[in-house]
């Protein structure tokens, strides 16, 4: 990754935080991009205290002109993208019986939508650089996740369309990586929205048997050097793509079981 420009979305925290300072120990040059700029400038500062060339660009990936401005930025500093990093993404928890639609909509155009321009734009540039498109998806975008629809629903759409480009592009030289965390020790969940669209506060799962956010970004860097194509996180998020190849109906019941776990899940 040495001299390489990376841009990196949902930098602010969790999984984009680790990856901003990961990337950066490999020598590459950052852009980070986020909602809160203020946030965004004193990760932006103190990695530049450390020696490392960073561009902060507030960006909402819900808007496709913060995104077409987004790659504009990068390529008028840097001349170039290597990579782009689709990480920014937001969660929720309720049943589709009882979930407002609008809430729906709000992870498709973060997670699937925010993608997708980000890609957009960004693809002539990584095509030049026969560099490397990454989509930080998750488990929930290979075996659908009760009390997430909407966010097993966008993810599934993630790998769908960067399936789509990579096969596109097989002879062109790029590279595209589907990066699939399992349960991770990061903020998503406590800004995880509910049925009604307000965030529901807390997460209900246990920070501290969750792969901790700094593990899942090396993980994620390594991958990318390596040019892998797929990355699935975690012992339980491999054995839960794995049998659900071969045994979904079992597997329909497991993750029934182990949601249903969750304090104040919503299954009775």
């Amino acid at each position: 990754m040495k001299d390489k420009v990376i841009i990196i979305t949902g930098a602010t925290s969790g999984i984009g935080k680790a990856l901003a300072y990961e990337c950066a120990s490999r020598g590459a040059r950052l852009v980070i991009s986020g909602r809160n700029l203020e946030k965004l400038m004193e990760i932006s500062e103190d990695l530049t205290h450390n020696g490392i060339t960073v561009l902060p660009v507030k960006t909402d990936v819900v808007s496709e002109t913060d995104c077409k401005e987004l790659i504009r930025k990068t390529v008028e500093k840097f001349g170039q993208i290597d990579v782009l990093i689709n990480n920014a993404g937001i969660s929720m928890r309720a049943l589709f019986e009882e979930v407002d639609l609008s809430v729906l909509k709000k992870l498709m155009d973060t997670n699937f939508w925010g993608t997708a321009y980000c890609s957009k734009y960004a693809l002539p540039y990584l095509l030049q650089s026969k560099g490397s498109l990454v989509g930080v998806s998750s488990i929930a975008g290979f075996k659908g996740l009760p009390g997430r629809t909407g966010y097993s629903s966008s993810k599934f759409a993630m790998n769908g369309l960067l399936e789509v480009i990579r096969i596109e592009n097989m002879k062109k030289g790029l590279h595209v990586l589907i990066a699939a965390p399992g349960f991770t020790s990061s903020n998503i969940r406590n800004v995880a929205l509910s049925k009604d669209g307000n965030q529901q506060g807390e997460t209900p799962l246990d920070e501290s048997k969750l792969m901790p956010s700094e593990t899942v970004a090396r993980r994620i860097a390594d991958a990318i050097e390596k040019r892998k194509r797929t990355l699935i996180l975690t012992t339980t998020g491999n054995m839960t793509v794995l049998l659900n190849k071969f045994f979904p109906s079992f597997m329909d019941k497991m993750v029934y079981n182990h949601m249903a776990k969750e304090p104040d899940s919503p299954f009775k």
